[in-house]
């Protein structure tokens, strides 16, 4: 028991810290309303065990701190990553299929980030709604579901065993 517990930290820890640091090095890219945040492809990870909504979450909080978007940024950026990876998690539980599942798991960060942070974005850099929700939303997808499903494909097929922390 107490191992394991320690495994489902570590792991929480490194998934949250890869996520912050990913972020903050590609910063250029991963902030503003043409944002390729390439950190986002492991929220697919929420796919493999709900554990990794906590690391997620807290990594999206640690990367915004260095956003410069201040206060909204931390609770509307942290919000839109919480929920994205809950629904991602959700999914993969309720949809059966594997390869459907995870492409529609794909598609919530699309959603709920080109939503709540485009709506944020706007409000924070008086910038177009429908224009800045339609860029975030793109990156996202293409972040996501392009570049992220392939890839999470590739890893889950090679480390399906260290990944899951049942």
């Amino acid at each position: 028991m107490k191992e394991n517990l320690t495994k489902r930290l570590v792991k929480t820890a490194l998934i949250a810290a890869i996520y912050a640091v990913l972020t903050v090095i590609l910063a250029p890219i991963s902030y503003g309303p043409i944002q390729f945040r390439l950190s986002e492809i492991l929220v697919l990870f929420a796919f493999i065990d709900p554990i990794y909504i906590i690391g997620l979450t807290l990594g999206c909080f640690l990367a915004n701190l260095f956003g410069g978007l201040g206060i909204m940024d931390l609770i509307f950026g942290t919000l839109a990553t919480f929920l994205s990876v809950s629904a991602i998690s959700l999914t993969a539980k309720i949809v059966s299929g594997r390869i459907i599942s995870l492409i529609i798991s794909s598609l919530w960060p699309t959603i709920f980030n080109g939503i709540i942070i485009g709506w944020m974005l706007s409000y924070v850099l008086e910038l177009p709604l429908i224009l800045t929700m339609l860029q975030v939303g793109i990156g996202e997808f293409v972040v996501v579901s392009l570049i992220g499903v392939p890839v999470f494909k590739i890893i889950t097929d090679r480390y399906r065993n260290r990944l899951a922390l049942e």
